[in-house]
């Protein structure tokens, strides 16, 4: 079973990232995916992120978004967590705004496998301690470490 630790990397876990609004946190998203992983166009990946959204909202509630989609050249899943300077309105369930994101980027087949990250993003953020220690992280490097120890410690 794959788990989340192996699809981030401390260069796709971001604080203080400039908010705005929901459309610019995706352009945001998706340039720091393609500076990542050059294979992916930057556009491709925002227009998937946005496509998936008109479905209906990923804004998760207690101010956390889980944008995901499924991206054509994506060959394995790929994650990023992102925690705004400020939040923005995300048309989440519970109407707070957001300002912890978790983003999924699966291949167009990818089914169980991608149910089973989502499950696990998810969990992991229901719990109101993981959302705080996300929230306190002074940098990058320690936002990529919670996550990475509160998957060891399940």
């Amino acid at each position: 079973m794959i788990r989340l630790e192996q699809i981030l990397t401390p260069g796709r876990s971001l604080v203080n990232v400039p908010g705005g609004s929901k459309k610019r946190v995706l352009e945001q998203i998706a340039h720091l995916i393609a500076r990542e992983l050059p294979g992916l166009d930057a556009q491709d990946i925002f227009e998937s992120l946005i496509a998936r959204e008109k479905l209906g909202s990923t804004g998760f509630g207690n101010g956390i978004a889980i944008p995901h989609c499924r991206l054509p050249g994506c060959d394995s899943p790929i994650s990023a967590v992102l925690r705004l300077d400020a939040p923005v309105d995300f048309d989440a369930i519970d109407g707070a705004p957001v300002d912890l994101l978790f983003v999924l980027l699966v291949p167009p087949a990818a089914t169980d496998e991608h149910l089973e990250l989502l499950r696990q993003i998810a969990s992991m953020l229901d719990r109101s301690d993981v959302r705080e220690r996300l929230r306190r992280a002074p940098d990058n490097e320690a936002l990529y470490a919670v996550v990475v120890d509160v998957q060891n410690s399940r």
